[in-house]
């Protein structure tokens, strides 16, 4: 750490470059700090080293502008960390085969940051995962190494909070949650995220941090897959779930609204919650909304395959032509992450319909051993397909152009309702 002109300079170790990681970087070398990026992709590292950006919502400018001062160094090394002041880990958390959590990639990251570690230094976590993780899990690896948390060094959980391809809200506009496993690492961890966040929220522990962290994303969970059993009453009753949950927003207190989808994907909302879930299960405690609201996101894939096969009536899936629009988790992202479009495409293909996609942040996908490449978006090719599956409403697509050369239309985001009376529109 080094103090000048009343400025503090930090230099920081940033473990993972991805999602968080990156703009977490970016937002320390604005402030004037210098960082380490670490990552054992040699595609991201290759990528970096030529100034070039591997995430949708991050321009090659910014990767530019970011190594400009020679104040940002990347590599796969750890043993950078021995000249930094934190260590800040942004490590995917996914879920194993049993639905269970699955931290090896903390784990890894933390036992190759060992052997570099040393006095007065601040270890945070960033990564979501659930309460306990960082004095179950982090705590014995560091103390093993002969050093007391919060005497010898710091130990910190602070939730990511990044939203990928949203541009509402800048990353330092959005507050930063500190928790640290004793009062002093806490402090540490304010004094560091104070350099670059406009306000900081300090709770009582890294479990509080952790819960926190799931309390947003199961709340998320939750009212979403509502919405999705309410799609699924709607669709029997005949109702616009759409229309509706436009007329409740209408209230202007009490109603929040959330929106119906294929399915809930990415890293955060259909993982997080279940994190939550596995460590209630080990305390004797079942979180009932959490397990419900999960059954019902992994039911959506099958409801709306049938819905496709419903509307197409008149001809048998194995017969038809499906071109699905958007194949991304959510909109504006290069993201397959969870996407419950794959799940969706397989299911199709399995029932022997012909699948193809257009999605504009992706060109190939996997799905079921079988290698799908992107197709065009033109007016004949459009005309050609039996119908038209939208799964992700990315911005700036001509929803306009696909209903009108489209035969049949099911639309799952809602990127099409103003043209629902053209009579070939069907809302999820």
């Amino acid at each position: 750490m080094i103090e000048l002109e009343n400025a503090i300079h930090y230099t920081v170790a940033i473990i993972g470059l991805g999602y968080v990681g990156l703009p977490l970087a970016r937002l320390f070398l604005n402030k004037g700090h210098t960082v380490y990026g670490i990552d054992l992709d040699p595609n991201k590292i290759q990528k970096l080293s030529k100034r070039q950006s591997y995430l949708s919502d991050f321009p090659h400018g910014d990767i530019k502008n970011m190594f400009a001062k020679g104040r940002f160094h990347v590599g796969s090394s750890y043993d950078v960390i021995q000249n930094v002041d934190a260590v800040i880990i942004c490590v995917p958390t996914p879920l194993d085969e049993q639905v269970k959590p699955d931290l090896r990639f903390v784990r890894e990251a933390l036992k190759n940051a060992l052997p570099y570690l040393s006095y007065g230094q601040l270890v945070i976590l960033e990564s979501s995962t659930y309460p306990g993780t960082t004095e179950e899990e982090l705590l014995p690896l560091i103390e093993s190494k002969g050093m007391k948390v919060g005497r010898d060094i710091s130990l910190v959980y602070s939730p990511e909070r990044i939203d990928p391809g949203q541009d509402k809200y800048a990353l330092d506009d959005i507050p930063k949650v500190v928790g640290g496993v004793t009062q002093k690492c806490t402090e540490f961890g304010k004094r560091l995220y104070e350099t670059i966040f406009k306000q900081v929220v300090v709770v009582s522990s890294a479990r509080a941090a952790e819960m926190t962290k799931l309390l947003e994303n199961s709340q998320r969970l939750v009212n979403i897959s509502f919405m999705n059993e309410l799609a699924m009453l709607c669709d029997v009753m005949k109702i616009d779930l759409w229309e509706v949950i436009a007329a409740a927003s209408t209230k202007p207190y009490g109603f929040t609204p959330y929106y119906p989808g294929p399915g809930i994907g990415g890293h955060c909302i259909p993982v997080d919650p279940l994190y939550l879930s596995w460590k209630a299960k080990t305390h004797n405690f079942d979180l009932k909304f959490i397990d419900i609201a999960h059954q019902i996101n992994e039911r959506m894939p099958e409801f709306l395959i049938e819905k496709v096969e419903k509307q197409l009536s008149a001809k048998p899936l194995k017969d038809s032509r499906i071109l699905v629009i958007g194949v991304t988790y959510k909109k504006d992202v290069n993201d397959l992450r969870e996407s419950t479009a794959l799940k969706i495409i397989e299911g199709l293909l399995a029932r022997g319909a012909k699948v193809n996609f257009y999605d504009p942040f992706i060109e190939e996908i996997e799905v079921g051993g079988i290698q799908i490449k992107r197709s065009s978006l033109t007016r004949r090719y459009v005309q050609h397909h039996d119908c038209t599956l939208i799964l992700t409403d990315h911005t700036g697509l001509p929803y306009e152009s696909i209903v009108t050369y489209s035969p049949l239309v099911i639309d799952t985001r809602n990127a099409t309702g103003k043209f629902k009376h053209l009579g070939n529109v069907v809302l999820l």
